[in-house]
């Protein structure tokens, strides 16, 4: 699979969890877009969760199904081969599910969701079809650069009235603010992926790390970055939710 891998330069955290864990998970998003595969055979080795093992994988079937993933070093792969981002895992168990499934990767590690909203524009029109589904990854930046949720709200709501009115549905990935930003600020960020997804009628996953931020085997040794098996683990544990978010194809 070709990707446009672009490496360059909501609901509250659990308060149990270590400040210096929610400071590394944060640290995610500071690290540093497809040729339609074959349909007639199905993709081996799929993430973890597509489907259980000794399994025949489901013939790939239909029409394809374009997904652009927008997000910063969580869809950008930091530190991993290319094959094992989230991006291509999520491609793989989608196709291991016999869905004819393209993802493009459209991560840029570093991306704030200022940078995303400047280059929105130019990944929409850089793309051959309009994409059936958008992922859009981003907010982590923001809390690191301790940029306002007043600006994080409004290029989030920039982007998706963008987004909305190509018509092309979304899916948000949220992100979660830790509590020694204080419980106002966290209060503030964390309430802007709800009140977006509900603003321009998006799928919402609120917290999407959900399912490994407790799990320091499933990060790189910088304790900041998924391992190959931390990605397999999100997509085990998100893949539901993009098949939901996915159109109907009569509304394709």
């Amino acid at each position: 699979m070709n990707t446009l891998r672009m490496k360059c330069v909501p609901g509250s955290l659990p308060g149990s969890l270590p400040g210096s864990v929610f400071v590394s998970l944060l640290a995610f998003a500071l690290a540093a877009c497809g040729t339609e595969a074959p349909v007639e055979e199905p993709v081996a080795g799929a993430a973890d969760g597509a489907f259980e093992a000794g399994e025949q994988a489901i013939p790939i079937m239909g029409e394809e199904v374009r997904i652009l993933a927008f997000g910063d070093s969580l869809f950008a792969g930091y530190n991993l081969p290319e094959a094992d981002g989230y991006p291509e895992k999520l491609e793989a168990a989608l196709r291991a599910r016999g869905t004819n499934a393209r993802v493009i990767d459209a991560g840029v590690s570093g991306d704030t969701s200022l940078a995303g909203r400047d280059r929105l524009a130019f990944v929409l029109e850089g793309q051959p079809e309009k994409p059936d589904l958008f992922i859009l990854e981003l907010g982590g930046n923001d809390l690191l650069r301790g940029i306002s949720p007043e600006q994080t709200r409004a290029n989030f709501d920039a982007m998706l009235t963008t987004l909305k009115e190509a018509g092309i549905p979304v899916l948000i990935m949220g992100m979660r603010a830790p509590p020694n930003y204080g419980p106002e600020y966290q209060a503030e960020f964390d309430a802007i992926y709800a009140e977006m997804a509900q603003k321009h009628g998006t799928d919402l996953i609120g917290f999407w790390l959900e399912d490994i931020y407790e799990k320091p085997q499933l990060f790189q040794s910088d304790r900041i970055h998924p391992t190959a098996e931390g990605i397999e683990a999100l997509v085990a544990s998100t893949i539901d939710e993009v098949v939901t978010a996915l159109p109907d194809e009569d509304e394709g």
